[in-house]
């Protein structure tokens, strides 16, 4: 099982708010049935690699779809294998040492 974090960042709208672009994106997650957390700096969504990346080539295309003339995206995917990780286990395990 993997963590992938997502950062899209649509450019080209004529404003710097991207709540609507966000939304967006949660919607179209939740439709997939996939576990994902949104944070502050992007969304963080759990399953397997492949299924991970084949995700994001669909959401990939939301932005342009509402308009957006340029996306900026940044991706980083957590593939741990010894074992199963889990959205919040990062955080739990710091807790616990706190």
């Amino acid at each position: 099982m993997a963590l992938l974090q997502l950062t899209i960042i649509p450019l080209g709208t004529g404003t710097p708010s991207v709540g609507e672009y966000v939304a967006d994106i949660q919607r179209a997650l939740e439709k997939e049935n996939v576990p994902f957390r949104l944070n502050d700096m992007g969304t963080v969504i759990e399953g397997e690699v492949g299924q991970l990346l084949a995700l994001v080539a669909k959401i990939y295309e939301l932005p342009f779809q509402r308009g957006a003339q340029r996306v900026v995206t940044q991706m980083v995917i957590d593939d741990r294998r010894d074992r199963h990780v889990a959205i919040g286990d990062k955080i739990e395990a710091v807790h616990a040492r706190m």
